[in-house]
């Protein structure tokens, strides 16, 4: 998908189920990337058809042109929706380490509406990335230190925390819950930890810190995301308290292929 394809992303929580947290009065902005940089480099992937997935972190998947079948590695602790149909063609990493059980690794699935890459822990890779090679410059001026994983809270930690005067703190969520047309939302399941993070961020601003999310979206075929009230309507609302309170919410598109992920957009809601 082009970067031309792409239209002006948002972030807002969705009014269901009778809840009015709605966001969409923040106004977004947004910028392409003019860089065809690999923020994620895959190793050669083989393709399969999914059987099916269970226990979490199992799938099985049948190798094509009828080589047999295999249990795989499903690195993704969320429902899943959408990118676990059985029969779906996947894409799968293979690693020769004789410490692991299974040496094969689920990383993409073909949806109807594009490749979603499920291995969630990949979005910490490109956001990573993303803010060393400059992709938002609101955040962070060249040199400053980017921690990873600080402590937030007495409990919790952050992925990233920023070294700059007042300090910034970066929550990610990967994004892979296609809603239909080219919309987004999480979480795709109840996340009391999502929402436990929100209201961490917050106790940091009242601090004196910045503190940011970035949703990585991870599916081809979502250009905006939304907060998926029906599915978890506290997280919907906090994220709708924690951005009155300053909280600056980003989405980073992507563009993904078996060769890897390519930053497309950045889009940026709230005001530091």
């Amino acid at each position: 998908m082009g970067t031309g394809s792409y239209q002006t992303s948002w972030v807002r929580a969705s009014a269901v189920l009778g809840i009015s947290c709605l966001l969409g009065a923040h106004a977004p902005s947004g910028r392409y990337v003019a860089l065809r940089t690999i923020f994620v480099d895959f190793p050669t992937l083989t393709r399969a058809r999914l059987v099916r997935r269970y226990k979490r972190f199992l799938a099985d998947v049948e190798w094509l042109e009828g080589k047999g079948s295999d249990v795989v590695h499903c690195p993704n602790t969320g429902a899943m929706t959408g990118c676990c149909d059985a029969g779906a063609q996947v894409w799968l990493s293979y690693h020769d380490n004789p410490r692991r059980k299974l040496a094969w690794t689920w990383e993409l699935v073909e949806t109807p509406v594009g490749l979603a890459c499920i291995h969630s822990a990949l979005a910490n890779r490109v956001v990573e990335e993303a803010l060393e090679q400059g992709l938002f410059p609101e955040l962070l001026s060249p040199g400053t230190e980017i921690r990873r994983e600080p402590p937030l809270g007495k409990s919790a930690r952050a992925d990233f925390f920023l070294e700059s005067n007042r300090g910034v703190y970066v929550e990610v969520k990967a994004v892979t819950l296609h809603r239909g047309a080219s919309t987004g939302a999480f979480p795709d399941t109840t996340s009391l930890r999502a929402t436990k993070h929100l209201q961490e961020l917050m106790r940091t601003m009242v601090q004196g810190h910045r503190a940011v999310l970035i949703f990585c979206v991870l599916h081809a075929g979502i250009e905006e995301v939304s907060a998926a009230a029906d599915i978890d309507p506290e997280y919907a609302c906090q994220l709708a308290v924690a951005m009155d309170a300053g909280l600056e919410v980003f989405t980073l598109l992507n563009d993904i292929s078996p060769r890897g992920i390519y930053p497309q957009k950045t889009t940026r809601l709230g005001s530091p």
